[in-house]
């Protein structure tokens, strides 16, 4: 077994969407082969409601499918299929926009006024980019969730982890998702398949992930520090990027933590994106905007 290396970390940094949500953006809008096939991760956490109620009005997408996970008050999802849904605290928005879909996202706080959820966009394959869209909403029953004897905690949104696997099916990604907690000063070691793309973000807590295998030791490093550190030390809205191996440990700090641990297989196909619309070359970018302003962009 050998362990994932840290390759780079970074910090989410504020953005601004839809009709004025204030999020925080993990990746998206750079390189497309750096965690192919995922485009991109947002963190919409917020307790101000003026800060994400006017949400994401009408919009198309095609090309991509895109997984939103809430943690705090609930989405109100309408699309063109006919589709109207509330997910709530733990629950699980998927989404093939495949060939064309439009749709809207309103997020609503909790009786605090707390939101807080992710939304993942996996890229499509050529072969599926025109593939019929498609929606699914899953509730927070329905994610299996295995705890250890050390009572670190990891709720499966979908791939299979531990013997137990997620409930959401058919992504062409094939990613494996997962949100884990590991209780304060534990060290825990995760598998990770050693073909696959992977990366962690972290929401609550801090510590940090080990490089080998050798006792944790008294120096941390930042990607680019020392190299005779062992470690890489990690914070609330920390992502990392592992470079290639079959698992990652980490070792939890005084306050525990909890982050998504995400993997998936590379597509290696060019990547033509623009805005919500992510296709292969900037001829089929073209034809999807000129289909938007003649209004074919649909065909249901």
């Amino acid at each position: 077994m050998s362990i994932r290396p840290v390759k780079r970390v970074s910090t989410a940094t504020p953005a601004m969407e839809g009709a004025g949500v204030r999020l925080d953006r993990a990746f998206g809008f750079g390189d497309p082969s750096e965690l192919d096939p995922f485009l991109l991760l947002d963190d919409f956490r917020n307790d101000h409601p003026e800060d994400y109620l006017k949400g994401f009005p009408w919009h198309p997408h095609r090309g991509i499918e895109t997984v939103t996970y809430v943690l705090a008050g609930t989405v109100e999802h309408g699309d063109s299929l006919g589709n109207r849904d509330t997910i709530a605290a733990g629950d699980i928005q998927w989404m093939t926009a495949g060939s064309g879909i439009v749709h809207q996202e309103m997020p609503q706080g909790d009786a605090v006024g707390r939101m807080h959820g992710f939304q993942l966009w996996a890229n499509l394959p050529s072969s599926l980019k025109m593939t019929p869209p498609r929606y699914q909403g899953i509730r927070s029953a329905d994610i299996p969730v295995v705890t250890e004897d050390d009572g670190t905690q990891a709720r499966i949104v979908c791939g299979s982890f531990w013997g137990k696997r997620g409930p959401v099916d058919g992504i062409a990604a094939d990613p494996v998702y997962i949100d884990v907690s590991v209780p304060p000063g534990c060290r825990k070691t995760l598998p990770v398949e050693t073909s696959r793309h992977a990366f962690a973000y972290i929401f609550a807590g801090g510590g940090q992930f080990l490089h080998a295998s050798a006792p944790l030791a008294a120096p941390t490093e930042h990607v680019g520090g020392g190299a005779a550190a062992h470690s890489t030390e990690v914070n609330n809205r920390s992502l990392v990027l592992f470079d290639r191996g079959d698992e990652v440990t980490v070792q939890a700090g005084e306050d525990g933590i909890r982050f998504l641990l995400v993997s998936g297989k590379p597509l290696k196909e060019p990547v033509a994106w623009q805005g919500p619309i992510v296709m292969n070359t900037q001829a089929e970018l073209s034809q999807a905007f000129r289909e938007l302003q003649q209004g074919s962009f649909l065909d249901h």
